[in-house]
């Protein structure tokens, strides 16, 4: 029997009392760990599959998923999460895109729960095998299936298009690796943590970090979804305040709306009980964190409390987490040197960038130059990951796939560089760094700049690279506005945009775009996609 799976079992059979609350606000219900897995010992018993039989699920309730995926381990099956359709979403497009994600993980079986049973006729339309959870309770399964540490557990969608998927292969040994090198980093302690999450279950950061590591390891958990945290941003201040949350984490973008929504709020929030606000999942901006941290002042957060994040599938989840309780920490870089000579060369006024801490336990990591040569500290190349928690491998439409060289190491994609501490540094993408005049331009910095500007929604400003590799590479950047439509607005946005970013990266775009709220392409999870963009320019 794999770790992973022996802690769960070990877990659920403490007594400890320690549970998952769902539901909120409307109906909360909460269920002891140890009666989650009894759910899922009928559903697993219900299930009646083979050993390492791909299991997709398509549901939104954190209720029914815990039980589900548990019900997939004990049967020794991998999970996958797929990515749901939402209100825009043209279903017959959606349900080709699925047809091919399954077939690429060779899955011939949905478990199909709410909100997304009304889908049930698109999936037999399909010829798509589906069962419904609500439905899925059998004699209890008597012992679990024995599973291998170098069993699949997971196949972790990646963000980028459907039309062209690929998974993540996590294995047992990649997870319990991960869960526990997070678990030793952040200092998780089951007696007195309680983790808040709406992270999506789709997304590695949901589903690895807010529900199979509190599972693992028998921490409280208050769990809602995307759309109640989207309807009422507040909401998470509030789960925080009347659970006592001491544990939570999101994207940058979500700490920016929840920033402009807490400095005019009436309510009485109390934030003094968390000790970890992780900001990861996407570059963090300073000037968001900030905003975050001077709203939930008078709410009593602490600043020390956020957590400055680094992570991806390809590793499970983590990555590198900084410092426990140092708070968001910044590297002031002068932008010249980092541009063109690649070196992180510190300077009193320059360009910030956040301190990601060293890597979790059981993770090395180097920086590589584009002949594959490791080089020192504050030298900016492609981020090298080796480790137990290291995937294996993608699954993709043309089949396997290999994600480690000869010695174990993986290659990120991302560029950055080390400091003296052994925090690092991420740049930003190497597919993504527009090079104009000798430069390399992060689109992250383009990004922050634009964002900074009133009238440009929070997170939703994308730097698009034009004639990538051409002498005359240039770029534009698009972002979001409420302003869209009016002329003379537009033009007076399209202005001040066109000054922040001169005055961020001494470069003028080519064009600047203002697109309604909602426009922007990005991922199932939430992330912007750059290279779709472009079509908008």
């Amino acid at each position: 029997m794999s770790q992973f799976v022996d802690v769960m079992l070990a877990t659920a059979a403490n007594g400890s009392g320690k549970g998952m609350t769902t539901g909120e606000p409307a109906e909360p219900v909460r269920r002891t760990w140890a009666e989650v897995h009894e759910r899922a010992r009928r559903m697993a018993g219900a299930l009646d599959v083979a050993p390492g039989t791909a299991i997709a699920v398509l549901a939104a309730e954190p209720a029914a998923i815990a039980p589900a995926v548990q019900a997939a381990w004990l049967c020794g099956g991998s999970v996958t999460m797929l990515h749901q359709p939402t209100p825009r979403t043209d279903l017959a497009e959606w349900a080709e895109d699925t047809v091919r994600v399954l077939a690429m993980i060779d899955s011939r079986l949905v478990l199909l729960g709410a909100p997304f049973d009304a889908l049930a006729p698109v999936l037999d339309q399909h010829g798509i095998a589906y069962r419904k959870l609500s439905e899925l309770d059998g004699e209890p399964i008597a012992d679990p299936v024995p599973t291998p540490e170098d069993a699949t557990a997971l196949l972790q969608l990646t963000s980028g298009s459907t039309a062209d998927p690929k998974a993540v292969r996590i294995t047992h040994r990649n997870l319990m690796s991960n869960a526990l090198g997070m678990r030793e980093a952040a200092a998780l302690d089951p007696t007195s943590d309680v983790m808040v999450s709406w992270l999506p279950l789709f997304h590695d950061m949901g589903m690895v970090g807010f529900l199979t590591v509190p599972m693992l390891f028998g921490l409280e958990l208050v769990k809602v979804t995307p759309v109640d945290f989207l309807s009422r941003p507040t909401l998470w201040a509030d789960l925080i305040t009347r659970h006592g949350g001491t544990i939570t984490a999101a994207p940058n973008f979500a700490y920016a709306i929840v920033a402009r929504r807490l400095a005019s709020s009436d309510d009485s929030f109390d934030l003094s009980t968390l000790r970890l606000a992780l900001n990861g999942a996407e570059p963090i901006d300073p000037a968001a964190v900030k905003s975050f941290i001077d709203a939930g002042a008078r709410f009593g957060l602490r600043p020390e409390s956020i957590l400055a994040a680094y992570g991806m599938a390809e590793t499970t989840l983590g990555v590198a987490f900084a410092p426990l309780f140092t708070g968001l920490s910044v590297d002031v870089v002068d932008p010249q040197e980092l541009e063109a000579a690649r070196q992180a060369v510190p300077s009193e006024s320059g360009r910030a960038y956040p301190l990601l801490g060293p890597p979790l336990p059981g993770l090395e990591l180097r920086v590589v130059n584009d002949d594959g040569d490791v080089v020192g500290l504050r030298s900016v190349g492609e981020i090298q990951l080796r480790g137990d928690a290291v995937t294996p491998g993608y699954l993709t439409v043309n089949g396997p796939l290999a994600t480690q060289d000869a010695d174990g190491w993986l290659s990120t994609g991302d560029l950055g560089y080390v400091v003296e501490d052994g925090q690092v540094v991420v740049c930003g993408r190497r597919k993504d760094v527009i090079i104009m005049g000798g430069r390399n331009i992060y689109p992250t910095d383009v990004e922050r700049a634009a964002c900074s500007v009133d009238g440009v929604r929070a997170g939703n400003a994308v730097a698009v690279r034009l004639d990538a590799g051409t002498q005359r590479e240039r770029f534009a950047v698009v972002v979001e506005s409420t302003l869209a439509g009016d002329a003379e607005a537009e033009k007076g946005l399209v202005k001040e945009v066109t000054a922040r970013v001169v005055d961020a990266v001494g470069l003028r775009p080519f064009a600047v775009v203002v697109q309604p709220p909602g426009t922007l392409p990005k991922t199932p999870s939430g992330k912007l996609r750059r290279s779709a963009a472009a079509a908008l320019v």
